[in-house]
């Protein structure tokens, strides 16, 4: 085998890796949420994941990370590092759903869908009193209940919760 063909496929196992690296750890079972609509419009969609939430009567952690956000990838590996403990505060009450965007995508193409509503980020967020409406911000986290109805104002961007206490704190919603 030439040196080339050998480092093409090192390049390409590494590439594969890296893009599978992306979102949250495998072991919170998420709800993997691709965005749909084309280069203009990355839209989310919910609807599944409060089906769901209200079939089991649970709650929603809806996570919104970026695939080259460096402070998204951060969070992922805290919760990947700290799985065991946090496992269980995780599956007693949440859906958790995991909504894969890119920091190329402008807050003004990202819409959030939930049954027949589609709406642009920042109209979502002033539509669920998100004092954050003004911008768009990675990693992103909300607490819903089955209903969509916020449970709580969340931090976001670098440095959230990344600490066990303070995770299960925002599980439990200590306010």
């Amino acid at each position: 085998m030439s040196a080339g063909r050998l480092l093409a496929g090192l390049w390409l196992a590494l590439a594969t890796t890296l893009a599978g690296a992306t979102g949250l750890p495998a072991a919170y079972d998420a709800i993997v949420v691709q965005p749909s609509g084309g280069p203009a419009r990355s839209e989310f969609d919910l609807t599944p994941a409060l089906n769901r939430a209200r079939a089991e009567n649970k709650r929603l952690y809806v996570y919104l990370g970026a695939n080259d956000c460096r402070y998204c990838r951060q969070y992922e590996a805290f919760l990947d590092k700290n799985a065991k403990e946090l496992l269980p505060h995780f599956r007693a009450k949440y859906i958790v759903v995991d909504l894969r965007s890119s920091l190329s995508v402008p807050a003004k193409d990202v819409y959030i869908r939930a049954g027949a509503s589609s709406l642009p980020y920042a109209e979502f967020q002033r539509s669920i009193g998100d004092e954050r409406a003004r911008q768009l911000v990675y990693p992103n986290v909300w607490l819903f209940d089955a209903d969509l109805k916020p449970l709580m104002q969340m931090p976001s961007g670098a440095g959230t919760f990344l600490t066990v206490p303070d995770q299960i704190e925002i599980l439990q919603l200590v306010q």
